[in-house]
């Protein structure tokens, strides 16, 4: 109701919330994710999640979540990483209400009609997008490291909270989808960033941008934003301006591979392999995956200019001895 609504328990309720709240985990979980799903489907989710913080419902029903308390990071960032899952959550409602800001208002409206599609659990893909912020940063207390000179990382963590994101999700009895939806967004939530660094950017990195994030190309984009968006440690301003940029550039080209999928493969496998002679094998994937670059890039646009790639470039090993 405080999401919904706008309303505010009073002093007893409050007080019954706590004393309640540790008996929620032996709820049923679907009913517990159903609860957990109007709260960020709501205009306020960030107001839902802070009542559950200090109703202890987040201790109790999502434990890995409440972990982040306390979790400090490096000067990049001003939060705790709870704190700045929150800001998170905070700047991806903005993003889900009006993206205009930051994508542009000639883009916007497709970012909306991206998030407004049904994904899974009677949920849309703006509630993937809040569990998403709740969760990408969710491995980080594992994978906390010291640097030293007051350089605080942690690695791994989008690979690690992606498969954590699962568990919690199969907890809460979600479908596989959602699971693999929220999952992507933790796994690839940090691509976007390390792309800054590689500007000006061709085809081709685009397209292996797009191909590794895949489905949810659209939604980590923006995830990406709002993450960047809530970091305002040392450097942030400068640093939110080339991730914008960057955002603006790869967010139509994410639109366009949402609404029509990657190219249409110009040749099949088993054509490869008749035409270098060589046995069906896991390297007919690679080579489609080269081949599917090569065509993004505009390198090839015909059935014989594929061929010819594949002659090129794809020629067979050399035998032994």
């Amino acid at each position: 109701m405080a999401a919904e609504l706008g309303f505010a328990p009073d002093a007893a309720t409050v007080a019954h919330g706590r004393d309640a709240a540790p008996a929620a985990a032996d709820v049923a979980q679907e009913r517990v994710f159903a609860e957990l799903r109007r709260v960020l489907a709501s205009d306020d989710p960030v107001a839902g999640m802070g009542w559950m913080d200090r109703l202890g419902l987040v201790a109790s029903l999502l434990p890995e979540l409440h972990a982040l308390h306390g979790v400090e990071q490096s000067h990049y960032h001003h939060l705790d990483v709870y704190d700045h899952t929150m800001a998170v959550l905070e700047q991806a409602v903005l993003l889900r209400a009006d993206a205009a800001p930051a994508f542009g208002a000639a883009r916007a409206p497709a970012v909306a009609a991206v998030l407004a599609e049904p994904l899974a659990d009677e949920a849309d893909r703006g509630v993937g997008l809040m569990l998403g912020a709740l969760l990408h940063d969710v491995a980080k207390p594992q994978t906390q490291t010291d640097f030293g000179g007051g350089r605080i990382g942690f690695p791994d963590h989008d690979r690690q909270g992606a498969e954590t994101s699962r568990d919690i999700l199969g907890r809460l009895k979600t479908s596989e989808r959602m699971r693999s939806h929220v999952a992507g967004l933790a796994r690839h939530h940090l691509r976007l960033g390390f792309l800054v660094h590689q500007r000006p950017l061709d085809r081709g990195d685009v397209y292996r941008y797009l191909r590794s994030c895949g489905p949810v190309a659209v939604d980590v984009t923006v995830l990406s934003v709002a993450d960047r968006l809530a970091t305002r440690g040392r450097k942030a301003d400068e640093a939110i301006g080339k991730h914008l940029e960057l955002a603006r550039e790869l967010i139509t080209d994410a639109l366009a591979w949402h609404a029509d999928g990657p190219p249409a493969p110009l040749v099949r496998g088993d054509e490869l392999a008749r035409e270098l002679g060589r046995p069906p094998g896991p390297w007919i994937a690679d080579a489609l995956d080269g081949l599917g670059e090569a065509q993004y890039r505009g390198d090839v646009t015909t059935r014989e200019q594929a061929l010819a790639w594949a002659r090129d470039e794809l020629r067979p090993p050399p035998a032994d001895g």
